[in-house]
């Protein structure tokens, strides 16, 4: 098999405008998912404060069932970018089959989760009837009927690999503009449609997905691609699961890390809040906080998704020279992007949380967190860029060790203790963290750079 015109660009094409060629799809993709995020939780937020804050408690979970299907994606991106650098293309495309089985293997797990945990997850945060029914609905649903969620993830991480970004791109933007316009329509009852609320806001998400889905399955089959899924003669092999988790459990982790923060955070806010009213408006206020930075670090996670088989690539094909230079490059866009949010979130936070119809209490509480934990924001661009690198070569117990000490480890029990002062100063703990967790990846850099990379051979860039 020949090496295709895709493969060569990522070995020869000048690192600028491949990297953007290959990123720009993925940040704008992930753009609309970040803007489907915050749509979707404005349109539940004219239900009431109560349906708000049920998806906030909901999200960690759900959060949890997107780890799975993300992080095995990684996984898999990672291993057919390195053997396709390699010029290994039949263990590409074995991996490309094996990702597809782990998308459908994770999915019934969700749905046993789906079924007997989500109620009692809710009720660990909270004992009010409608907040228990919102987010019991909620979960059952998304978890559940979460194949399309898993199977599209997996196919745009697949052709992510081999470096067409413009399949996934299109995939994202069709789930998330499927569930803008079915958004309203099934929480308020719009046209022909019941009224749901926040059940309709679920439905309205996986239908998304499971269209998304049959797109990408739509492509894989009929286009030529550099792998080819196919499960005549399939069998599973141990060796291609271990090179697959090896990167992709570590991202999962990282994944369900952000879950475990989550869910740490607002029983933090359950303890130390001094009435119902002021748990309920901290916990709007971190569950809108999570929604909208997504619109700052999503653009970062598609400029990852596009720097990462780069990277791989010429990992595999012993480039080390545009190995850093498609990292320098990630990590001066994300650095621009980062900037941009941190001035937006200090200087216009109040018009975003009026966008949730957020009261009195809710703004005057957000306009304080929000200015204080958006310091991170910057720190944070150069910890995404070294995760990057670390998934891209195979390195992601790194990645993971990084996860579990900024939100884990220092994050938590920052926030423990600073909440027994004020639940106010309580959001410094996510500049903390994100601080120590800078160095701590400065440090595993300098060590690659002195041992891993001094293997490779140093060629002269096209």
């Amino acid at each position: 098999m020949s090496e295709t015109k895709s493969l060569n660009k990522m070995g020869t094409k000048a690192m600028f405008p491949l990297l953007m060629s290959m990123s720009l799809p993925a940040m704008f993709s992930m753009l609309i998912q970040a803007l489907y995020n915050i749509v979707d939780s404005i349109f539940v937020s004219q239900i009431g404060a109560a349906a708000l804050n049920a998806v906030s408690l909901a999200y960690p979970l759900q959060m949890i069932m997107i780890s799975f299907a993300v992080g095995s994606g990684v996984g898999v991106n990672s291993l057919i970018a390195r053997r396709l650098g390699a010029k290994r293309f039949d263990e590409a495309s074995d991996a490309a089959t094996h990702g597809m089985f782990i998308a459908v293997a994770t999915w019934l797990i969700f749905v046993i989760i789906g079924l007997f945990v989500s109620g009692p997850f809710i009720r660990l945060f909270s004992d009010t009837k409608n907040i228990v029914t919102y987010g019991t609905q909620y979960l059952n649903v998304v978890l559940t009927a979460s194949l399309g969620c898993m199977v599209s993830v997996m196919g745009e991480k697949t052709l992510q690999a081999t470096g067409n970004m413009i399949i996934p791109m299109l995939t994202q933007l069709l789930g998330a503009v499927i569930n803008i316009i079915l958004d309203p329509f099934l929480i308020h009852g719009y046209w022909i449609f019941p009224r749901l609320e926040v059940l309709g806001a679920a439905i309205a998400t996986v239908t998304a997905q499971f269209c998304s889905m049959f797109f990408i399955i739509i492509i894989l089959v009929v286009k030529k691609h550099d792998v080819k899924i196919s499960f005549r003669k399939f069998r599973v092999k141990l060796s291609v699961l271990k090179n697959i988790y090896i990167v992709g459990f570590p991202a999962i982790i990282m994944q369900c890390i952000g879950s475990l923060m989550v869910s740490g955070i607002n029983a933090i806010i359950s303890i130390f809040a001094k009435t119902v009213a002021i748990k309920e408006a901290y916990i709007n206020v971190f569950g809108i906080y999570f929604k909208l930075q997504s619109f700052v670090f999503m653009p970062v996670f598609g400029l990852s998704q596009g720097t990462s088989p780069i990277i791989g690539y010429n990992y595999g094909a012993r480039n080390k020279k545009r190995m850093y230079s498609a990292l320098k490059i990630c990590l001066m866009v994300a650095a621009v992007i980062m900037v941009l949010g941190f001035l937006l979130f200090q200087f216009a936070s109040q018009l975003l949380l009026s966008l949730f119809e957020a009261d009195e209490l809710t703004v005057e509480l957000g306009v304080s967190a929000f200015k204080i934990i958006s310091l991170c924001f910057v720190p944070a661009a150069v910890g995404i860029t070294f995760s990057t690198l670390f998934q891209a070569v195979g390195k992601g117990i790194r990645s993971m060790l990084m996860s579990i000490l900024r939100q884990l480890v220092v994050l938590l029990p920052a926030a423990f203790v600073l909440a027994q002062v004020s639940l106010e100063i309580m959001w410094y703990a996510f500049p903390i963290a994100e601080a120590v967790a800078l160095v701590v990846a400065i440090l595993f850099f300098v060590n690659l750079v002195k041992h891993d990379f001094k293997k490779l051979d140093i060629e002269t860039e096209a």
